[in-house]
This record gives structure tokens, sequence and C-alpha cells, in this order.
């Protein structure tokens, strides 16, 4: 179970919140972008960023300058695969169907390279898998200029709405009206060559075999607390 705390207690639309952590692992696979929020002198701050993940943690990272990874302190980690639109007989009872997790916590910065390195990866293979080990490995000087968090997956809360309109049932269902859900389904496009790129280099299998996939794939098996989780 997902502990449960004053910032993760389900209070409004308690049906829709989940307490497995599967649930979590299944929002942190499926989603490409997370959005960090953050206080910075008083006013408040909400950075888009790739992010990787694993058992423990979800791993940020920028570069060492970055204003909103200089700071150790209590961050919101948000991150949000959007499924379709809900459509009812009237514009009050509209809505999305999603999957979310917000992660609190504050974040250490990674200073260890052994696991400076397996956070970069975790990035780099969660947006893109494969092109860690096909490209290549990050300079001493990359390294140095590059700044990683490590956020823990022990605060966390996590909502799923995946529901049809609920006004089926009430008056405006004599309206005569069409009402559902309008599903979206990202896909991944056909990959397009650096115009730089010398001829006859082929996108690798790894990317070049994404073309046509769902760009939010199920998440796989991962071990959480001990125990094997999967899909929800």
């Amino acid at each position: 179970m997902l502990s449960e705390t004053p910032r993760t207690r389900h209070r409004r639309i308690k049906e829709n919140g989940r307490t497995d952590p599967a649930d979590l692992v299944a929002v942190l696979a499926a989603g490409l972008v997370a959005h960090l929020g953050i206080v910075i002198d008083g006013h408040p701050m909400v950075v888009p960023t790739v992010y990787g993940y694993d058992e423990d943690h979800i791993f940020l990272h920028g570069s060492v300058a970055s204003r909103s990874l200089l700071l150790e302190k209590e961050v919101c980690v948000t991150v949000t695969v959007m499924d379709g639109l809900v459509l009812a007989r009237s514009v009050f009872e509209h809505g999305v169907n999603y999957r979310s997790a917000m992660i609190y916590g504050a974040p250490r910065r990674v200073t260890e390279p052994a696991e400076i390195l397996h956070g970069l990866r975790l990035l780099s293979e969660h947006s893109a898998p494969g092109q860690w080990d096909y490209v290549r490995q990050p300079s001493k000087k990359e390294l140095a200029a590059t700044r990683l968090l490590a956020l823990p997956l022990t605060e966390a809360s996590v909502k799923i709405s995946d529901g049809f309109p609920s006004d089926g049932d009430g008056p405006d269902a004599a309206l005569g009206l069409w009402a559902g859900r309008l599903p979206m389904v990202t896909t991944w496009g056909t990959p397009e060559a650096d115009p730089l790129l010398a001829a006859g280099i082929e996108p690798p299998a790894h990317i070049a075999g994404r073309s046509g996939s769902n760009a939010h794939p199920a998440a796989p098996a991962v071990r959480i607390a001990g125990q094997e989780t999967g899909t929800a």
C-alpha cells in the first residue's frame, strides 16, 4: 500500500484514488514528462522535465546552473497521462480520463559516480529504450555540468479516471444528446534524420521499431518493497 499522509490522502472523488504501488509504477511507466513544483525565493515554479525511475526513486536531471535543482528542499513532482475526453450531456459534467501521480518529498543530490550513471541511464532508457548503449556515454566534463536529483517514492498520491459520463441516469438523459468518451491515443511517428547525417546511416532498430507504436506503453513488472508488481 502507498503511504497515506495529509498530502496524499484522497479527499475528493475518492473512487479514483489508488493505493497499490503497482498503480504508481504504471503511471510512471506510461508518462514521459514530469512537472517539478518548487518554491524559489518565495515564488512558485513548475518546470517540465523528463525523468527516470526505479523501485525506490524518481530521478530528475538538468544543468548545475538550474535554479530548480539547486536546493534540496520540499518539492512536488507530478506525472500525468491524458487518455481522452469525457463528453456529457451538459457542460458541467464534462471531464477527462487520465492517470496521474503526485510525489512529495525532499530530493537528494546524487553524487556517487555509479549512482549518477545509474540514474542517467534510467532517464535515457525511459524515454528511448536502447539508446544508452547505442550512443556515446557521458564524458567527465558533461557529467560535471549535470546535476541529478533522486526523490524517494515513499510519499505519493495516485489517481486514475477511466469512466463514462455520470449523467446517463439523470434528467439530462431525456435531452436526446450524444454522450460518451473520446479516447486519445498518441503514437510515435517516422524517424527523421538529422540534415547533417552522412548518407547511408539508417536509424537503429530500437528507434525505427517504435514508429506507429503507442507512446504510452503499459507498465512492465517492477519490484517495489520486496513485492512483484505490474500493470494495474
